[in-house]
């Protein structure tokens, strides 16, 4: 089971605590833009990658519009990670990218 937040929500969290955020897109996908400070784990590469993870940490997880980050989250979660969807991904993020 995992958690979901509204981008409002997020940027809010964002701003105001130390957070960390998986961006599960791909890679041409992250090259183009992302979120400063965003850990770059691809969906596809992440049965490979997720051991970079710590399993005693809360990851906000997002995509382009959230339904990658579900999947990634649903499957996090069903290995003890603690994860919460981005709801409206990348696309609904109003703060700086890089």
């Amino acid at each position: 089971m995992y958690n979901s937040i509204s981008m409002p929500e997020f940027e809010q969290k964002w701003r105001k605590e130390t957070i960390s955020l998986v961006d599960v897109r791909e890679s041409d996908e992250w090259e183009s833009k992302h979120i400063e400070g965003a850990i770059h784990v691809p969906l596809s590469d992440l049965s490979n990658e997720k051991e970079q993870l710590n399993k005693e940490q809360e990851y906000y997880v997002m995509c382009h519009s959230g339904a990658r980050s579900a999947m990634a989250c649903q499957q996090l979660a069903k290995e003890g990670y603690k994860v919460t969807n981005v709801m409206g991904g990348i696309s609904a993020w109003r703060g700086d990218t890089v």
